[in-house]
């Protein structure tokens, strides 16, 4: 009986903020200003079908570098000592403290032209440009949500055995080979989770694109926030479609995290 009492906050937390907001939006999709059904805005949604592609286009690179850089990071982390973890952990969330929009500031100071790195890269005699491109809008997302990979990473792989890994290592695996062999595979659940939390927002965020891109590098998530203003039936319907693939990519991931589990 405590039990179902102590499931009631949570039964309202859905309700409120996620089976409501779900339900308006598919109502504004489905529906004109007069009420009547319709498939019109869904139509309208797929104009912007270059943006979709592009937000996972930029999404997927950012997931990739997040876990490039993460992977190696949060093994390091999980190997040192429990006072050393407390404090890596404490400088990779100092950042997040930071407002969002504050932090994404920051950058638009550093790359905007005749900025610190923009001036040093000139000095040196190489001119590229920083701003306004995909590349600024891949570091951008990369910066933000790192922190998101490495948690999780370095959770799952402090709890992997290390007796595991000398085991390894008294039977003549390299370094390399131990971490291919034992510690990846142990790990796939951190980086399903890692992948998951980073990709989702990454595909579905904007500010990052439109103060680092510019008005040529549009994600969705930033047309969804200028059509809400002028059109929100369709904004709304490209929420709905952004949901969907969100969804379906989850999905995905779940069932390769579960294929994976059974094969460890």
């Amino acid at each position: 009986m405590k039990t179902k009492k102590l499931i009631i906050p949570y039964i309202l937390w859905m309700v409120v903020f996620t089976l409501i907001p779900l339900v308006l939006i598919i109502s504004n999709t489905c529906r004109d200003n007069n009420g009547n059904f319709t498939l019109m805005f869904l139509q309208k949604a797929l104009n912007y079908k270059d943006e979709f592609l592009y937000s996972l286009w930029v999404a997927f690179l950012s997931t990739s570098i997040c876990l490039v850089l993460a992977y190696p990071l949060s093994y390091f982390i999980s190997q040192s000592s429990e006072r050393a973890q407390s404090t890596y952990t404490m400088l990779i969330m100092v950042p997040m403290w930071m407002n969002f929009l504050l932090r994404v500031r920051a950058w638009v100071l550093l790359l905007q032209t005749n900025g610190p790195i923009d001036s040093f890269l000139n000095m040196i005699g190489i001119d590229i440009p920083l701003m306004y491109n995909t590349g600024a809008v891949v570091l951008g997302m990369v910066y933000e949500f790192l922190p998101f990979m490495i948690l999780p990473l370095t959770t799952v792989m402090g709890k992997i055995d290390k007796s595991l890994i000398e085991a390894a290592q008294d039977l003549g695996c390299s370094k390399f080979n131990v971490i291919r062999k034992v510690v990846f595979p142990l790990s796939v659940p951190g980086i399903i989770s890692g992948v998951t939390m980073v990709f989702v927002p990454s595909a579905s965020t904007f500010l990052v694109s439109q103060y680092l891109g510019g008005p040529n590098n549009r994600m969705i998530g930033d047309v969804i926030e200028m059509l809400y203003k002028s059109d929100k039936h369709t904004a709304s319907a490209i929420a709905l479609l952004l949901m969907i693939v969100i969804l379906v990519f989850m999905v995905i991931m779940n069932r390769f995290g579960d294929e994976e589990a059974v094969g460890v």
